[in-house]
Formats: structure tokens, C-alpha cells, sequence
């Protein structure tokens, strides 16, 4: 399971990558070198800042709302097929229950 780490780390590594991205020589190296000061992954600070030009709107993609959205319609599509499927079962049920070749 993730670790949550605070708002404020994010917003201030996001923060720092940004200002400092003119001196290295990719967006990587400078995620890399704010995650070892920060003690984070590197992976994860650079998905922070791509994430953040998607938000800002300098980068193509989906926004952070978008991405909530579409795993708020899968989880309630999820529920809703499972919900079929009882339903299905309840019926099969009940139809062979009320035939009178069963009895």
C-alpha cells in the first residue's frame, strides 16, 4: 500500500524541480536530485511535476479531477455489473422455483 506523504512535501518538491529544471540537463535529473534531498523516489517526484503541467494545462493529458472521475465511474461500473449479476442469479432462481416441471 502507498505511504500518504503531506500535501506541502508534494507542492514543495513540484516547486523545487520547477525553479531548478533550467540546471540539469532533463526533468528527470532534476526530479532525482530534489527526491534524494527529499528522500522520496525519483519516479514519484517526476509523476508529480508531469502531473502538475497537466493541471497547469502545458502539457497534454488527462487533469487530476479527470483521473478522479474516471476511477469514480469504474468503481461505480464495477458495483453496478456485480449488482447485475446478482440479479441474474436471484432470477434463475426464481424462475426455477415457480416452474412446475420442479415440483
Amino acid at each position: 500500500m502507498p505511504k500518504k506523504i503531506d500535501p506541502k512535501v508534494k507542492e514543495r518538491c513540484v516547486r523545487l524541480v520547477q525553479e531548478h529544471r533550467g540546471e540539469y540537463s532533463s526533468l528527470t535529473a532534476a526530479a532525482e536530485a530534489v527526491a534524494r534531498r527529499e528522500g522520496l523516489g525519483k519516479e514519484t517526484v517526476r509523476r508529480w511535476v508531469v502531473q502538475a503541467e497537466v493541471d497547469g494545462g502545458r502539457r497534454q493529458g488527462a487533469t487530476s479531477e479527470e483521473l478522479a472521475e474516471i476511477r469514480k465511474l469504474k468503481a461505480e461500473n464495477r458495483q453496478l455489473r456485480e449488482d447485475v449479476a446478482i440479479l441474474k442469479a436471484a432470477t434463475s432462481f426464481f424462475v426455477g422455483e415457480l416452474d412446475p416441471r420442479n415440483r
